[in-house]
């Protein structure tokens, strides 16, 4: 894997779990939160490691389980990402 593409994946994952950690801040502030839609937008665009590390540290949509079934096709998305930017998708 290049440094390019590790850079970007670290980039991407550092950002969905700061994402879920600023959504779990606002939850508890009674704040407007960050649209679903963006945490799993991000957790689509190779964000899935971040957003799953971010989950367990901020205990945070851990318990409503119409997220977590959204995460299963968004995993399985990154894994066809990997396999494509790995070149092995000739």
């Amino acid at each position: 894997m290049n440094d390019l593409l590790l850079g970007a994946l670290l980039a991407v994952n550092a950002v969905t779990f700061a994402a879920f950690g600023l959504d779990k801040w606002r939850a508890i502030r009674g704040r407007r939160r960050l649209p679903e839609s963006w945490l799993l937008g991000l957790c689509a665009a190779t964000g899935i490691v971040g957003g799953l590390i971010g989950m367990g540290v901020f205990r945070h949509k851990t318990r409503k389980a119409s997220f977590r079934w959204k995460l299963v096709p968004v995993g399985a998305l990154n894994v066809l990402w990997l396999w494509l930017w790995l070149g092995n998708g000739d």
